[in-house]
């Protein structure tokens, strides 16, 4: 879960960049899916709705998360260009897992994506 005022944005962000589909919405949060191997979820939640409990009603203060991504380096690359306006830095690293590109959301979320080989 993430909660933000910049629902919209985020939405727009995950959707475009990452493949999610909205899977529920009201007025004050959008739920977003993404299929695949390991399937994702994500709520994005307004901090002031009278839902969320009194310690949850804040924006998030720290985050990050990891995303896998199919297409090797194409893919990461067309991640960080895509992102680019909102914060792209190449790590430059190989693991494992393959090469790696840290994005930042509209909510200052980091993002660490991930291309296996």
């Amino acid at each position: 879960m993430i909660r933000t005022f910049r629902i919209e944005e985020s939405r727009a962000f995950y959707t475009d960049l990452f493949g999610f589909k909205v899977t529920d919405e009201t007025e004050w949060y959008v739920g977003l899916g993404r299929p695949g191997p390991v399937p994702c979820e994500l709520l994005l939640v307004d901090p002031t709705h009278p839902a969320l409990p009194e310690p949850l009603r804040r924006p998030m203060s720290v985050v990050r998360f990891t995303l896998e991504v199919e297409g090797g380096q194409r893919e990461l690359e067309r991640v960080a260009a895509c992102a680019a306006p909102t914060g792209v830095r190449r790590s430059g690293t190989e693991g494992p897992e393959g090469d790696d590109v840290l994005v930042t959301d509209p909510n200052g979320v980091k993002i660490r994506v991930i291309a296996p080989e």
